[in-house]
């Protein structure tokens, strides 16, 4: 029986199997959530366990490396969130990529659990500066979003749903009442989950998900062409154009009254 090493948790490996998994596929996955107030139904790290349930299942099917997770994203929106300066993020992000480039892998895949459109720019922009400055196949996405951008919610039926497949004990949907639902109590911006947020939908989501992701790492290490990543940010910047429009290029300002205005109205 074979017992080489094809894929693992980075801290856990030894240099030997290491060295094997990068031969096997060079690639390196990163998990990247946040602390982040979901209201009172659902865990401040929602997102972070949500990006390393993704990268294990992509990980296990295409072979690679996953780092430990990062739990930092773009300024939070609420006291309870953690989050960096936009400035911070960014050279975060081109840190992390140049290191994975250094060490010899060939593709970074850094799977988002956090989301809102300026996290999502910074993703795009620091993407795109390890193709261009690095020859670094950066693949930097909330893994939703490869499946249908309605499903990029916050707190409401797919994060609750994912939370319910993957941690159920986590989940307190009672915590939201009966009545209406007031975002800057509930946290909810999206459909609402009571009564409809199910471990069958979250499974069904997270694995529409990882299949999205081992199809796109699977084309990127066979044929090493940045052409589809190149494409894919396009795409993705272009639908973010009526958001800058709308708040500025100054994504730290644009993340604030995002924010500000998804959970207070216009």
């Amino acid at each position: 029986m074979s017992t080489t090493v094809t894929w693992g948790r980075y801290a856990e490996l030894r240099p030997d199997e290491l060295s094997a998994v990068r031969e096997h596929a060079p690639v390196a996955y990163l998990p990247w959530g946040g602390l982040t107030w979901h209201g009172p139904h659902l865990p401040l790290g929602l997102d972070t366990l949500i990006a390393e349930a993704v990268a294990e299942r992509v990980a296990r099917r295409t072979g690679g490396a996953i780092l430990p997770p990062v739990s930092w994203p773009l300024l939070g929106n609420g006291d309870e969130s953690l989050g960096l300066r936009a400035a911070t993020l960014r050279a975060l992000l081109d840190d992390v990529l140049a290191a994975i480039a250094r060490a010899g892998w060939k593709v970074a895949v850094i799977i988002s659990g956090a989301y809102s459109p300026p996290h999502d720019l910074l993703l795009i922009q620091a993407g795109r500066s390890a193709i261009a400055r690095l020859g670094l196949l950066a693949l930097a996405v909330p893994p939703l979003g490869l499946v249908d951008d309605e499903m990029l919610d916050h707190a409401a039926l797919w994060e609750s749903s994912v939370l319910l497949a993957l941690r159920p004990e986590l989940a307190n949907l009672a915590a939201l009442g009966g009545g209406p639902l007031i975002p800057t109590e509930s946290g909810v911006i999206g459909r609402d989950p009571r009564d409809t947020a199910s471990p069958s939908l979250g499974i069904s989501a997270l694995n529409l998900a990882a299949e999205r992701m081992v199809v796109a790492v699977r084309d990127l290490l066979e044929r090493r062409d940045p052409a589809p990543l190149t494409a894919l940010y396009a795409q993705r910047a272009e639908r973010y154009q009526p958001f800058l429009a709308r708040y500025g290029n100054d994504l730290e300002v644009a993340a604030m009254a995002w924010w500000r205005e998804q959970l207070h109205g216009a």
